[in-house]
């Protein structure tokens, strides 16, 4: 009963006119940004964080959650519409929701993609509001040692994740921690990585390196190299009923709920993200479908099953990192700055400390998942023409929207030069394949981490030993180095085994 009156009495801060508005706002922002191709929420949230510094704490979390949800559902019109994700967790159903709409079924595609959304973001949001608490009990029981193991089991399952090889993810996280380290050091009071600027003893704005990295970069990569895919391009026409049949919805239901049952656990997880959940879902639904034959021409369960598990996982990205303040994606890394620019710091303390703005948070992801499935249908003529939006207009508003809200946040002039090295160094990691993400999660947890550290080893009187003594802190450096060693140590024993 607890949880339930925490849940009312978040609802009573998401109801009010104001946050409201901004949960209206970041819905409907968050939808036409991932209708938009190449430009998704990670890239919107960096965008948008000057906003931090002007609107209440509250109001800012609730509108950055609508528009990474809102996001995830307006990726599956450009995928249904267009063949062309928004985003990597939207792939998988362009496979099948395109090949629906040239058969002249994009209706009910959009219809199957959004209403699944809806249950399935709501499941997610229920298990985000009954395991938020639990996960932080269990995370009370952490010392210092236990913090660092696991935040070094953060740093490697995520940084190996995101991109395509483990290697460039750790290089990117160790620019991060470079980038965290830059300033003062906190306990011995001595500058650090300063090279002698006294703008830098504050250390850099991670605001920032996110807005550079994501905005700047990305949009620098997409003017300079986006390319059509081959059969995209042409917006498909929804010309048939965006109601669905009684077959339809005989065969989307269950792909809804086994989706939603997928993605929020896998999306919970350190090394979670939303395209695993997808592709699996993909997969299952593939498999257990009354008509088989139909995937890859265009099956409604290859669309309803991965758009659940898309945004189910979506929901469970916000466990680890209201709980224990540990980003599993990009857009969560850029939400953690966001958190940190208020100067407030997720984990196991969110939940006593900023109470009224968790439940806030979660209360206006159920009141959000209603505006979403109310705005998206009868709006889908918005989104098409949306999709029309000429490239350079699009980039070039956000290079200006990013300069300006940049310098309002210090009216510096070092910040503007620093967002555009960042943007630089953005654009050069998108061409080499190097992920972005892992650079803003190791600026913020690097400095985090050391402090555990040093408070680790103060307690210990120096002796290493005590990450490998305390049981729970050896069983996480010990996942931590499967996922890093694990792979190769699959090729080499697979390559083995064929040359047998």
């Amino acid at each position: 009963m607890d949880t339930l009156a925490q849940l009312a009495s978040g609802f009573a801060v998401a109801l009010t006119p104001v946050n409201l508005m901004w949960c209206l706002v970041g819905v409907t922002v968050g939808t036409a940004i991932g209708v938009l191709p190449g430009v998704g929420p990670a890239l919107t949230i960096a965008l948008l964080l000057p906003l931090t510094y002007k609107v209440d704490a509250t109001s800012a979390f609730i509108l950055f959650a609508g528009i990474y949800y809102g996001a995830m559902y307006g990726g599956s019109t450009t995928s249904i519409l267009m063949n062309t994700p928004g985003e990597t967790a939207t792939i998988v159903t362009s496979l099948e929701g395109n090949k629906m709409a040239r058969r002249g079924r994009a209706g009910a595609a959009l219809a199957t993609a959004a209403i699944g959304s809806f249950v399935a973001g709501t499941i997610g949001t229920i298990g985000v509001t009954f395991l938020a608490e639990p996960v932080v009990n269990f995370a009370l029981r952490f010392g210092p040692a236990e913090f660092f193991s696991l935040m070094v089991l953060a740093f490697v399952t995520v940084s190996a994740v995101l991109g395509n090889s483990a290697v460039r993810g750790l290089t990117s996280l160790a620019v991060g921690i470079f980038l965290g380290l830059i300033g003062i050091d906190l306990q011995t009071g001595q500058p650090r990585f300063t090279f002698g600027l006294t703008e830098l003893l504050d250390g850099i704005n991670v605001v920032v390196v996110a807005v550079g990295l994501f905005a700047v970069g990305e949009t620098l990569y997409l003017a300079c190299f986006r390319q059509q895919r081959p059969g995209s391009g042409d917006v498909m026409a929804v010309a048939d009923s965006l109601w669905m049949t009684r077959e339809d919805w005989a065969r989307s239901w269950k792909a809804w709920l086994r989706g939603a049952l997928i993605g929020f656990p896998i999306g919970a997880m350190p090394a979670g993200g939303a395209e695993v959940p997808t592709f699996l879902s993909y997969f299952i639904e593939k498999r257990l479908s009354v008509k088989p034959e139909e995937f890859g021409h265009g099956a409604i369960e290859g669309v309803a099953g991965p758009e659940a598990a898309n945004n189910a996982s979506t929901a469970g990205v916000l466990v680890p990192m209201l709980a224990l303040g540990l980003p599993t994606s990009a857009t969560a890394a850029i939400m953690l700055s966001a958190f940190q620019s208020y100067g407030i710091n997720p984990g196991p303390t969110l939940l006593t400390q900023q109470s009224s703005l968790v439940w806030g948070l979660i209360a206006s992801m159920y009141i959000g998942n209603v505006m979403l499935l109310v705005l998206n249908l009868p709006l889908v003529g918005l989104w098409v023409k949306m999709l029309k939006t000429p490239e350079p207009l699009l980039y070039a508003g956000i290079l200006v929207f990013a300069t300006i809200g940049t310098y309002g946040i210090s009216q510096s002039p070092v910040d503007l030069v620093l967002l555009y090295v960042m943007g630089l160094m953005g654009l050069c990691m998108r061409i080499f394949d190097f992920p972005s993400a892992p650079v803003i999660i190791g600026m913020i947890l690097g400095p985090l981490a050391e402090q555990e550290f040093r408070r680790a080893l103060q307690i210990s009187q120096g002796d290493l030993l005590i990450f490998l003594q305390k049981p729970l802190s050896l069983a996480l450096l010990l996942v931590a180095a499967a996922a890093v060693l694990g792979p190769a140590a699959w090729r080499v024993a697979r390559g083995g085994r064929e040359a047998r």
